[in-house]
C-alpha cells in the first residue's frame, strides 16, 4: 500500500511540475490532474499486485523506477491506463515481487509489449526478453524512450540493417514485412533482447 500511494503521489508532482514549465499554473494544475488520474491508476497497480516486494531489492527498484527512470514509469503508467479503460486486467501473480506490472491481454496476440514497468500480453516463453527492456529503461532512464524512437526512425529512412539482414529465412517481400521483419527486430532495444530470449518474428 505504501508503495501505491508514494507512487501516486510522485507522478502527480512529476505532472504539476511539467504542466508548470509548459504552461505556467494552468499548466500545473492540468498537469496535476493528469499525474494524479494515471499515478492512482499505476498506485492502486502496484499496490494490489504487490509488485514490488518490501525486501531491499524491491526497495531499490521502486526508488530507481520513481527518480532515475521517472519518465519510463510515467509513460508505462499512461500506457497501463489505456489498458485498463480497454477492459484489460492485471496479472497479479505474475506481477507479485516481480517489480513489474503485468497486464494478461497484449496490444496484439502475436507480440507482448513492455513500455516502463508495463508489460502487457508476456508470457514465459518470452518474459525474460521483456524483462531486458524494463532493465533497458531502469539503467539508461530519461534517455531510453528518445534513444529508442530515434532508432526506430532512423533504421525506417535509412535502412542499414539490410545489409546484414537475413533475407533468406526473413524476406522483405510487401510493406509490412518491412517494418514487423525488418525495422522492429533490428533496432538496438529489440536485437539485444532477442539475443537473449526469443526469435525475432519472420
Amino acid at each position: 500500500m505504501v508503495f501505491g500511494i508514494l507512487s501516486a503521489a510522485i507522478q502527480v508532482g512529476f505532472g504539476a511540475l511539467l504542466g508548470f514549465l509548459a504552461g505556467g499554473p494552468i499548466g500545473l494544475l492540468i498537469g496535476a490532474v493528469v499525474g494524479l488520474v494515471v499515478g492512482a491508476v499505476f498506485g492502486w497497480s502496484v499496490a494490489s499486485a504487490g509488485v514490488y516486494a518490501s525486501d531491499a531489492r524491491g526497495i531499490f527498484l521502486f526508488v530507481v523506477d520513481h527518480t532515475w527512470s521517472l519518465l519510463n514509469t510515467v509513460v508505462g503508467a499512461i500506457y497501463l491506463t489505456v489498458h485498463l479503460i480497454f477492459g484489460h486486467s492485471l496479472d497479479r501473480p505474475t506481477s507479485l515481487g516481480s517489480g513489474r506490472v503485468s497486464v494478461v491481454e497484449g496490444v496484439s496476440p502475436r507480440y507482448a509489449t513492455t513500455i516502463g514497468t508495463v508489460c502487457a500480453g508476456s508470457s514465459s516463453g518470452i518474459q525474460r526478453h521483456e524483462d531486458v527492456h524494463i532493465f533497458q529503461g531502469r539503467l539508461l532512464g530519461p534517455l531510453y524512450i528518445p534513444l529508442v524512437l530515434a532508432n526506430y526512425i532512423l533504421f525506417t529512412i535509412a535502412p542499414v540493417w539490410l545489409l546484414y539482414h537475413d533475407h533468406t529465412n526473413a524476406p522483405i517481400n510487401r510493406f509490412t514485412r518491412y517494418f514487423e521483419i525488418g525495422v522492429y527486430p533490428h533496432v538496438w532495444n529489440e536485437a539485444i533482447a532477442y539475443r537473449i530470449q526469443g526469435t525475432p518474428p519472420r
